[in-house]
C-alpha cells in the first residue's frame, strides 16, 4: 500500500519535528525565568539613574551638557538608531515588529530630508540594516543569554560620539519592551538629547540642591554618560526577557498544530487503510460469488 507508506512516512516527520519543537519550547522557559529575574533587577538601576539625571539637569543650569540640548527641529540632517534584536530566530513576530516600527520612522525621516546611521545590537537588526542599506556605524552579536556592560560600552561609545561631534541630531533607541509572558510591545524612544518634558516629568515638582566634587561639568559628564548605556543596557534586558517568552509561546504553538497534523495524518491513514480493506474484501465476494 504505496499511499499509506507514504502517509507514515509524514507521520514519522511531523513527529520528529513535534519532539525539536517541544524540546525548544522546554529549554526557552528555563531561559525565559532567568532572563526576567535579570530584567525585573536592572529596572529598579534604570528608575533611579533616570530620576538623579533628572533631578541634576535642573538643578545646576549654569552648565547644559550635549546630551540635554534641545532638539534643532525641521533642519535636522542626520538621525541615529540604535536598534537592539535577537540573534536567533524562532520568536515569533518579535524582530519583525520592531523592525517595522524602525522602517515606519526611518522613511518618515528620510521623506523630511535626514540621513540614516545605525548601531545594531543582535544579528537579526544587522542583517535588516545591511539589506535595507542603512549605514551601520557599529555593531554586537553574539550577546548570549546574560548581557554584559562592557560588549555593549563599545558600540553605544561610538553613536554617543558621532552625537557630541555634531554629526548627528538625534538618537532613538528601539527595543521590544516585555510586557508580561504573552505580550511583547516593540518601543522606540528618544534616548538623545534627553527630552526637556520627560526629564521635567521625572523630575516631578521638586528640585534638589547637591554638593559636587571635584566639580558639576565632571559629575555631570559622567553620570548621563552611565545614565544612556544603563538605558541600553535595560532595553537588552528587556529584549532577551521578551525573546525567551516569544520563543516559549512560539514553540508551544507550533507543537501544538505539529500534534493538530499529526492527528488529521492518522485519520487519513486510517481511512485509506480500511478503504483497502473493504476493497480487497469486495473483490474476495466477488470472486467467491462467481465461482
Amino acid at each position: 500500500m504505496a499511499v499509506g507508506k507514504e502517509i507514515r512516512g509524514k507521520i514519522k516527520s511531523v513527529e520528529n519535528t513535534k519532539k525539536i519543537t517541544k524540546a525548544m519550547e522546554m529549554v526557552a522557559a528555563s531561559k525565559m525565568r532567568k532572563a526576567q529575574e535579570r530584567m525585573r533587577a536592572a529596572r529598579p538601576y534604570s528608575d533611579k539613574i533616570r530620576n538623579i539625571a533628572a533631578n541634576l539637569a535642573g538643578a545646576n543650569p549654569e552648565y547644559t551638557h550635549p546630551f540635554l540640548a534641545l532638539a534643532k527641529g525641521t533642519d535636522a540632517k542626520a538621525v541615529g538608531f540604535i536598534i537592539v534584536t535577537t540573534d536567533k530566530g524562532l520568536c515569533g513576530g518579535l524582530n519583525t515588529n520592531v523592525l517595522r516600527l524602525v522602517t515606519s520612522k526611518s522613511r518618515e525621516l528620510e521623506a523630511a530630508g535626514n540621513t540614516i546611521q545605525a548601531v545594531a545590537i543582535g544579528n537579526k537588526g544587522l542583517g535588516f540594516l545591511n539589506r535595507v542599506g542603512v549605514k551601520v556605524i557599529a555593531q554586537v552579536t553574539q550577546i548570549g543569554d546574560a548581557p554584559h556592560l562592557d560588549k555593549l560600552i563599545g558600540p553605544v561609545k561610538a553613536m554617543l560620539d558621532e552625537y557630541e561631534a555634531g554629526k548627528l541630531d538625534a538618537v532613538y533607541l528601539c527595543y521590544t519592551k516585555f510586557i508580561n509572558t504573552m505580550k511583547q510591545e516593540p518601543v522606540m524612544e528618544q534616548l538623545l538629547p534627553l527630552a526637556a518634558e520627560k526629564m521635567q516629568a521625572d523630575k516631578g515638582n521638586h528640585t534638589w540642591d547637591y554638593i559636587y566634587e571635584p566639580d558639576a561639568q565632571s559629575v555631570i559628564d559622567e553620570l548621563l554618560e552611565r545614565y544612556v548605556e544603563a538605558l541600553v543596557y535595560q532595553s537588552v534586558a528587556e529584549n532577551l526577557a521578551s525573546e525567551q517568552s516569544a520563543r516559549m509561546v512560539a514553540m508551544k504553538s507550533a507543537s501544538d498544530n505539529a500534534g493538530s497534523v499529526i492527528g488529521e495524518l492518522k485519520l487519513i491513514y486510517n481511512k485509506t487503510r480500511q478503504a483497502a480493506i473493504t476493497k480487497e474484501l469486495s473483490e474476495i465476494v466477488a470472486g467467491a460469488a462467481a465461482v
